[in-house]
C-alpha cells in the first residue's frame, strides 16, 4: 500500500510571495489537489494513504497520519496557515519519524536477519516549499541538516534516517509574481540549486525547479509515474571491466579496456520495482539480500546498517544456474546507465554475479546471492536473488533428486554440513521451507539457530513494545491545535497612572462624553497601564451575544434586533446567550453525518423494561423497521399474512391465556377500535350488556366476586381500569401505550364502559370517586406527605420481602379519613404496577379490602342515637 506523504513549507515566506496574486501556499495546496487527481486515475490507486506534515514543531505538525481519513486530509489542507521559519532539517526528521514508527512495530526491516526486497512500505514524501534560505532560530545555515538525536527509539539501527523504501522529491517553486511571455519548450525540468537537491538525490529521488505553471503540471505528472513499489540498490562494480563485445556478439580483444576510468554505469543508485502478487495484492518473495556482517551470538549489540544496501556485481560472464522446483525471486532494475549499458551487450544468456562485502564468515566480498542477467527480449535488465553461495547448493540438491533419489550418503551429507557452517544462519528458515516445497523437509535440523543473542533478540521484542506506545500516543496527538500566547503586554512608558487612577476621573469622563469642558491637555489618550492586547484565535467560533467584537459591522443593527427579542422575549423562539443563525449554520460536508453526532452524544440510560424492543434511529427514514425485533398483532397477521394459515379454535378455553398479543410497528397495520364488548377483561359473576353473544370467545376465569380478571396474564386487573376510567371520562381520549403487565394499551382497542361498574348491575354515571373513593385529594400536610414519599421510595427499592414490610408498616401510620387511607394504599399499588411487582400489588389489594370490608362494617352497625 503505497503512502504519499505531503512535507508542506508553512514558513512566513510562502505567504509573502505571490503567483499571479496567489500565494505560494495557496499554489501548494492546488499542487497536491491536482496530484491526488491525476493518481485516482490509477486502479491502483485504492490503496493508497496520504499523510500531511508541515513545519511546526512536533507534534504539532503532523495534520494527517496513520489514522486519519481522506475528509480529514482535506480540511486540513484547506486550512493551512504559513507562519513561521524555514525549518525544513526539523520538518523532514520528523516526516522520517513519522513513517518509521510503523516500521518498528511491525517489524518489516529484520534488523540482523537480512533485507528482505518483499517485506516494505513503499512511502513517498513530497516536499513543496520556496527555495528561500533556510532559517531557524540559531540562524540561517547554509546547508540542510537533519538532526541526529531523533527521539524515536531504535532510530540507532540505521545510519540514516531514511529506509530504503523511502524517497524525496522536492518541488520548489520559483514562479515570478507578474505573467510572462509563453516561450518555454517543453523539456525535462531541471533540479534546483537549493540545499535539498542533494537530500532527494541521497534518498533516490530528485528536486524540480518550477518557474512557470505548465512546468508545475508536467511535474506533478511526472511525480505519479514516480509513486511505485519497490526499494532503493547502491550497484557498485567490482573487478575489471569486461571485453567489449562486436556486434556478432564476439569479443574484439583488440580494443583496449580501462579500468581506472570512471563510467556512469559502475555506480548506479536506482530503485527495483518489487511487483505485488497480482493475486493478492501482496508482494511475495523467498530470499533475503544478506547483511553486510556476519551475526555473532556473543555480541549484545547490532551494528547499524546503511539504509540502502551495498550490491557489488562482478562483470565476469556466468551461465545463470536453476534447478526444478527451487523457487528464486526476479526484481526488475530501474532504467539506468547500468541497465542500458547490460542491454548494449545484447547477451541474454549471460549473467553477472552479485555480492555483499563481509557478508560471509571472512572478511571479504563474501560468495554470490544472485546475479544480473538481461531478459531474453532485451527490454529490460532484472536481478535475481537466489540462496547464499547458490553456486555449491544448487549442485547438491541437484544430486540429491537425480543421482540419490532422496536418500543421501555420507559424503553428500558432509558437504551439506559444511555449506551450512558457510551460510548466514538467518537463510535457514527460509531454506528449510523452500526444501520442503521441494519435497525434502527433514535436511535442516529444527535446533539450528537464528545466530542472534539472547539481549539482541529481546531488544528487538521491548523495541516493538515501546513504538507501540509511541505510536499511540502520536495517534492521539494529531490534530492538537500548538498552544498559543495568551496575549501581549504593552509596556507602560509613561510614569503617570492611567486615566482610570486618576482623581478627576468623572470630570474627564463628562468631558470626553460631552457633559462637561472638555480638556485635551490633561488627557494622554495613548497610554493605558496594565493594557494587554487579545492576539486572534481562529479556533474559536463567533459568539455574537457574548463578545460585540465577532459582529461585523454591516450586521450590528439586526443583531441588535435579535438581543432586544431575545431580552424582551417577544417572539416565540427563545435563544439566551447563542446566535440564533448559527443553530441552522451547518457545513455542507457536515451534513448528514449523523454517526459522528451520535458518538458526541451522552450514552443513554436504560430501560425501565429491559424486554420491551429497542427502537432503531430513523435517520434518513422514518418508516424503518427492525425486522428482527418485528412484533405482530394478530388482526396484522390476518391482514399481512399468507390468506390459507389455519387459526387455531376460539371455542378453546385455553386459547386466551396462550396466545400472545403482540404490537405492530407499522402504523397502517394497526388493528381497529373493537366495540366495548369484544375485551379479555371481564367482570366475574356478572354478564354485562354487549357481551352475551361473544360468550364463545371469551371464558371468564373464575375469582372472588368484585374482581376483574385479565384472560391474558391472569392476574387482578381492578385499579388499572379504574385508572383507566378516570382517564377517559375525563380527557375523552384513547389510553396510552403501554408494555406492563395487565394495563391496557390501544392496541387492543378496548374500553371499560359503565356497564362493567364491578358496583353496579346497571348503566351508572357515578364517578370514580363516588365508586373507589377519591384518588385527587387536596394537598397532605407535611407529616403526610413525608410519609407519602417514603411509601413510594419503599415500592421503588429492588428485592421482595424486606421492603413488603416496610411498606405495610409505613401504611399503618397513616392518620385521617378513609379516603386519605384509600389514597396511599392505591397510590402504592399504582406505583407498583410500574414496576411489575405482582406480589406487592396482591398484598397491597388485600390490605385494601379489609379497609373496605372495616369500612362497610362500621357503617352497617344500627344507629340507636335516634330512639
Amino acid at each position: 500500500m503505497p503512502i504519499l506523504l505531503f512535507l508542506l513549507d508553512t514558513s512566513a515566506s510562502m505567504n509573502q510571495r505571490t503567483y499571479l496574486g496567489t500565494t505560494y501556499l495557496d499554489v501548494a495546496k492546488g499542487a497536491v489537489e491536482v496530484f491526488m487527481k491525476l493518481r485516482a486515475r490509477d486502479p491502483a490507486s485504492r490503496g493508497d494513504r496520504y499523510m500531511l506534515v508541515t513545519f511546526d514543531d512536533p507534534p504539532y505538525g503532523v495534520k494527517a497520519g496513520w489514522k486519519e481519513n481522506h475528509a480529514t486530509f482535506m480540511c486540513e489542507l484547506k486550512n493551512l496557515q504559513a507562519s513561521g521559519l524555514t525549518t525544513l532539517g526539523h520538518a523532514l526528521r520528523t516526516a522520517f519519524d513519522l513513517l518509521n514508527l510503523n516500521r518498528l512495530v511491525s517489524g518489516i526491516d529484520n534488523y540482523g536477519q537480512g533485507r528482505n526486497p518483499f517485506f516494505l512500505e513503499p512511502s513517498v514524501i513530497i516536499t513543496i516549499t520556496d527555495g528561500n534560505k533556510l532559517t531557524h532560530s540559531s540562524g540561517v545555515p547554509d546547508e540542510l541538516h537533519l538532526p541526529l538525536n531523533s527521539p524515536l527509539a531504535g532510530s540507532e539501527l540505521t545510519k540514516e534516517p531514511f529506509r530504503w523504501d523511502q524517497r524525496l522529491f522536492a518541488l520548489v517553486l520559483r514562479l515570478p509574481g507578474a505573467a510572462t511571455p509563453d516561450n518555454e519548450q517543453l523539456g525535462s525540468v531541471p533540479t534546483d540549486e537549493s540545499a535539498i537537491t542533494q537530500m532527494c538525490e541521497v534518498t533516490g529521488g530528485r528536486s524540480y525547479c518550477v518557474r512557470t505553471q505548465r512546468m508545475l503540471n508536467q511535474c506533478l505528472e511526472s511525480l505519479v509515474q514516480k509513486v511505485q513499489s519497490g526499494v532503493v540498490i547502491n550497484f557498485e562494480k567490482t573487478g575489471p571491466d569486461p571485453p567489449l563485445v562486436g556486434e556478432d556478439n564476439s569479443v574484439e580483444s583488440s580494443r583496449p579496456v580501462s579500468s581506472f576510468n570512471p563510467q556512469p554505469w559502475h555506480s548506479c543508485h536506482k530503485l527495483i520495482y518489487v511487483r505485488p502478487n497480482p493475486k493478492t495484492g501482496v508482494p511475495v518473495g523467498h530470499w533475503p539480500i544478506p547483511e553486510s556482517f556476519w551475526p555473532d551470538q556473543n555480541s549484545p549489540t547490532l551494528p547499524p546498517r546503511s539504509a540502502h544496501p551495498m550490491v557489488r556485481f562482478s562483470c565476469v560472464d556466468c551461465e545463470p544456474m536453476v534447478i526444478d522446483k527451487l523457487p528464486f525471486d526476479k526484481y526488475e532494475l530501474e532504467p539506468s546507465p547500468l541497465t542500458q549499458y547490460v542491454l548494449e551487450r545484447k547477451s541474454p544468456h549471460m549473467c553477472w554475479q552479485v555480492f555483499v562485502s563481509s557478508s560471509g564468515k571472512q572478511n571479504d566480498l563474501g560468495q554470490p546471492f544472485g546475479y544480473l542477467k538481461a531478459s531474453t527480449t532485451l527490454t529490460c535488465v532484472n536481478l535475481f536473488v537466489m540462496p547464499y553461495n547458490y553456486p555449491v547448493l544448487l549442485p547438491l540438491l541437484d544430486d540429491l533428486f537425480k543421482v540419490h533419489k532422496l536418500k543421501p550418503n555420507l559424503k553428500w551429507r558432509q558437504a551439506f554440513e559444511m555449506y551450512l557452517k558457510t551460510m548466514p544462519p538467518y537463510y535457514l528458515l527460509p531454506l528449510k521451507k523452500a526444501l520442503r516445497m521441494m519435497g525434502a523437509p527433514n535436511l535442516i535440523a529444527d535446533t539450528m539457530d537464528c545466530g542472534l543473542s539472547y539481549s539482541v533478540i529481546s531488544y528487538l521484542k521491548k523495541l516493538s513494545q515501546q513504538a507501540k506506545i509511541e505510536s499511540d500516543r502520536l495517534i492521539v496527538s494529531v490534530g492538537k491545535k500548538a498552544p498559543q500566547e495568551t496575549g501581549i503586554k504593552v509596556k507602560n512608558h509613561s510614569s503617570s497612572l492611567s486615566l482610570a487612577h486618576r482623581r478627576d476621573f468623572k470630570q474627564l469622563l463628562q468631558g470626553i462624553t460631552g457633559e462637561g469642558p472638555l480638556r485635551l491637555v490633561d488627557i494622554n489618550f495613548k497610554e493605558f497601564a496594565g493594557f494587554q492586547i487579545a492576539l486572534l484565535n481562529k479556533d474559536v467560533k463567533p459568539q455574537a451575544y457574548r463578545n460585540a467584537y465577532d459582529i461585523p459591522r454591516r450586521n450590528l443593527l439586526d443583531q441588535l434586533t435579535r438581543m432586544r427579542s431575545n431580552l424582551l422575549r417577544t417572539s416565540q423562539k427563545l435563544i439566551r446567550g447563542q446566535d440564533e443563525d448559527y443553530l441552522h449554520s451547518i457545513p455542507v460536508a457536515q451534513m448528514g453525518n449523523y454517526q459522528e453526532y451520535l458518538k458526541m452524544m451522552p450514552s443513554p440510560l436504560r430501560e425501565i423494561d429491559p424486554d420491551q424492543p429497542k427502537r432503531l434511529h430513523t435517520f434518513g427514514n422514518p418508516f424503518k423497521q427492525d425486522k428482527k425485533g418485528m412484533m405482530i398483532d394478530e388482526a396484522d397477521e390476518f391482514v399481512a399474512g399468507p390468506q390459507n394459515k389455519k387459526r387455531g379454535n376460539s371455542n378453546d378455553s385455553n386459547s386466551g391465556a396462550t396466545m400472545k398479543r403482540r404490537r405492530s410497528m407499522s402504523p397502517l397495520l394497526r388493528r381497529p377500535q373493537t366495540p366495548p364488548g369484544n375485551t379479555n377483561h371481564v367482570v366475574v359473576g356478572k354478564s354485562p350488556v354487549g357481551v352475551q353473544g361473544q360468550q364463545n370467545l371469551i371464558k371468564p376465569v373464575p375469582q372472588h366476586k368484585g374482581k376483574i380478571i385479565c384472560t391474558v396474564c391472569g392476574i387482578d386487573c381492578t385499579l388499572q381500569l379504574m385508572i383507566v376510567h378516570v382517564i377517559m371520562d375525563g380527557n375523552n381520549a384513547t389510553v396510552p401505550e403501554s408494555n406492563g403487565d395487565g394495563v391496557l394499551g390501544p392496541e387492543l382497542g378496548e374500553m371499560w364502559p359503565a356497564e362493567m361498574d364491578p358496583a353496579a348491575g346497571n348503566p351508572s354515571s357515578l364517578t370514580l370517586e363516588e365508586k373507589a373513593g377519591t384518588i385527587f385529594i387536596a394537598p397532605l400536610d407535611g407529616s403526610q406527605a413525608e410519609l407519602r414519599t417514603r411509601v413510594i421510595k419503599e415500592v421503588r427499592k429492588p428485592g421482595r420481602s424486606e421492603y413488603e414490610l416496610a411498606i405495610l408498616s409505613l401504611l399503618q401510620q397513616v392518620k385521617g379519613p378513609l379516603n386519605v387511607q384509600r389514597y396511599f394504599i392505591q397510590h402504592a399499588i399504582k406505583e407498583a404496577v410500574r414496576f411489575k411487582k405482582r406480589v406487592l400489588i396482591q398484598q397491597l389489594e388485600l390490605v385494601l379490602a379489609e379497609l373496605e370490608e372495616k369500612h362497610a362494617a362500621s357503617s352497617q352497625l344500627p344507629n340507636n342515637h335516634g330512639r
